[in-house]
């Protein structure tokens, strides 16, 4: 597996998200199965059939997080302010408006939070640029550009 490049802060999130399911989400989920499997006939038993795949997903992702760590790369954003890198927070103006976003790993990303992947197209399109550059990105609506207005 290639390196996953994390912020630090999305490195905590992660290690979070681990710790609760490994203490929190694994044993309620096993006494949830548990509880079910004792009603008696699995065959017709809905909740066992739900708490059979809800311990399934939380193992999944318990599985999924440990291979993420493994393989983990935390990327310090060392732009001082003058060229966007992994972790940097811009301010750009799009389409007359401005709004703020953060570049991360592509594990992190959350666009609805204006965290983009650096593998997003917009993400790439931004890296390596510098205040006042204009970027044009190929987004499904068309063509838009970003104008960097400050880099932090």
């Amino acid at each position: 597996m290639k390196k996953v490049q994390l912020t630090r802060h999305g490195l905590e999130n992660m290690q979070k998200e681990y710790e609760e399911l490994l203490k929190i989400r694994k044993p309620k989920a096993v006494t949830r199965l548990q509880t079910a499997r004792s009603m008696g006939d699995l065959s017709e038993n809905s909740e066992y059939s739900a708490a059979k795949e809800e311990l399934a997903f939380v193992e999944g992702r318990i599985q999924e997080i440990e291979e993420l760590l493994k393989n983990v790369e935390v990327v310090d954003n060392h732009s001082n302010g003058h060229i966007v890198s992994l972790g940097s927070t811009i301010r750009v103006e799009v389409n007359g408006e401005k709004e703020e976003l953060q570049i991360v790993g592509e594990f992190e990303a959350d666009p609805l939070n204006k965290k983009l992947s650096s593998i997003s197209p917009i993400g790439k399109a931004l890296l390596n640029r510098k205040i006042n550059e204009v970027v044009e990105v190929e987004v499904p609506a068309g063509k838009t550009k970003y104008k960097i207005l400050e880099i932090k």
